[in-house]
């Protein structure tokens, strides 16, 4: 008979348990797991090579066992290695199946011997698709649920449990949740006619945007800016085009920008330049070092991302030393020290 264990500090709501479970004399050891999907599925006792089909689930993997990825989705810029832990440095690129990055193939996953595959949730129309695949090199599949920031105190929990590494994944859900539940007490009573209009421009020509109701835009909603773009997400990609005219009409107090290149191309725009954010200079690239803040992909450094939007939008209501919290995060889920030279080239 199996025997189950408790998850550390998992709420309720969370559908996701442990149970150990005896093998036969002469098989490898394994246990039965019940992931954030709800499915029961045998996974090795103690899995030493994993691999993250898709952008956020490596990047959490990344957070809590670097030493057990086999590869990343997309390659690691160069000006920005110093950022990241030596156990990930020379991965091997695999690609993804969740959009970004090429397109995974599975010869070349099966080839770097993988014991456990960690699957997206909230990207799969079809989980049993996606099981099916990877059982044809006969690896199993466990779905990480990563669809909102609360998510994520979820699955390091989760997580924790499958990687025996239950202290450290409390410490990050804890991290996760406290700064949610300041941000949002400091910002619940702000009206939304007195939120801080915002819109989020994330091509190179600052004509690619999402919904606000998009969990691409989450971080803006949950720091009270009011995300001027307001629709229902037609995609899981995203990235839905509109005219600067519609921009101008309505009327952005502030420009947050995925590339480096646009505040130059606005500034230099006789059409941005009738744009409410940019005729007062307030374009704000968002950092992207190693991994975004925001978005792109969509991440656990959402908890970062939030207190400096809180911040930047309301720097009475949210008071924050964006450099000493910046420090603590990148200790604590990322495992660099980073220095006051690393920070400034982070938030330039």
């Amino acid at each position: 008979m199996p025997s189950t264990f408790r998850l550390a500090r998992l709420p309720l709501l969370l559908c996701a348990s442990l149970a150990l479970l005896a093998c036969a004399p002469g098989h490898a050891q394994t246990r039965e797991v019940t992931d954030m999907a709800g499915r029961k599925v045998a996974i090795p006792a103690d899995p030493k090579r994993i691999f993250g089909a898709a952008p956020p689930v490596a990047v959490t993997l990344y957070a809590i066992a670097p030493e057990r990825m086999i590869g990343i989705n997309v390659p690691m810029r160069g000006d920005e290695k110093s950022l990241y832990r030596k156990e990930a440095l020379d991965l091997p690129v695999l690609g993804s199946n969740a959009g970004m990055g090429r397109q995974l193939n599975l010869e070349e996953i099966a080839a770097m011997r993988p014991d456990l595959i960690i699957a997206w949730l909230g990207f799969y129309q079809e989980k049993a698709k996606v099981v099916e695949s990877f059982a044809k090199i006969g690896v199993p599949v466990i779905f990480l649920k990563l669809d909102t920031l609360d998510d994520y105190a979820d699955a390091f929990a989760f997580l924790g449990q499958v990687v025996g590494r239950e202290a450290k994944a409390a410490e990050m859900s804890a991290y996760i949740r406290d700064a949610l539940l300041r941000v949002r007490e400091a910002t619940a009573d702000i009206p939304p006619a007195e939120r801080l209009r915002v819109y989020y421009a994330e091509s190179a020509d600052g004509l690619a945007t999402d919904c606000d109701k998009s969990f691409h835009t989450e971080p803006i909603v949950i720091a009270a800016g009011d995300n001027i773009y307001h629709c229902e997400q037609s995609s899981h990609v995203g990235m839905d085009k509109i005219s600067v005219e519609q921009i101008v009409a309505l009327k952005p107090s502030l420009i947050l920008t995925q590339d480096k290149s646009f505040p130059a191309l606005a500034k230099s725009s006789a059409l941005w330049r009738n744009v409410e954010a940019v005729k007062s200079g307030r374009i704000v690239n968002v950092p992207h070092a190693p991994f975004n803040w925001l978005d792109r992909p969509p991440s656990y450094m959402r908890a970062l991302g939030i207190q400096w939007l809180a911040n930047l939008f309301y720097p009475s209501r949210f008071p924050l030393d964006v450099k000493a919290e910046t420090k603590k995060f990148y200790r604590l889920f990322l495992g660099v020290d980073i220095s006051d030279a690393d920070f400034t080239r982070i938030m330039e």
